[in-house]
């Protein structure tokens, strides 16, 4: 099975996911998401397959997010400009990305790591 997890090393959440990985023997490949930041290309491909809003691929608790306002501003954008605005920063994205040949997941809960894992 393929892996692909994208996060942030400074990002506690981030460090916990990672460890999950490790401790369960998962094979990935790791992917700084602020330094190698995701295309637009592959953000798209991403939210179809994830099934997901396209809001939840936003880090709404960062503070980028905040400072520019985004709460208020995404409802009046069209979903591209939801995906290229996405793709300028890599600390815009909800972390840590999860992305198999199946699932694609955002942020890291255990239950869900371990069912698209399995």
């Amino acid at each position: 099975m393929s892996v692909l997890f994208l996060w942030y090393p400074k990002c506690s959440t981030c460090q916990k996911a990672k460890k999950w990985l490790d401790d369960n023997h998962i094979a990935y490949e790791a992917r700084d998401i602020k330094t190698d930041r995701p295309s637009v290309e592959e953000l798209k491909i991403w939210h179809e397959k994830s099934g997901l809003e396209l809001k939840r691929f936003f880090n709404t608790s960062g503070q980028l997010y905040r400072s520019m306002n985004l709460k208020d501003k995404l409802p009046e954008m069209a979903k591209e400009q939801q995906l290229e605005l996405l793709a300028t920063d890599g600390m815009l994205v909800k972390r840590p990305l999860l992305i198999t040949e199946d699932t694609v997941l955002a942020g890291f809960r255990e239950p869900a790591y371990a069912q698209a894992l399995r």
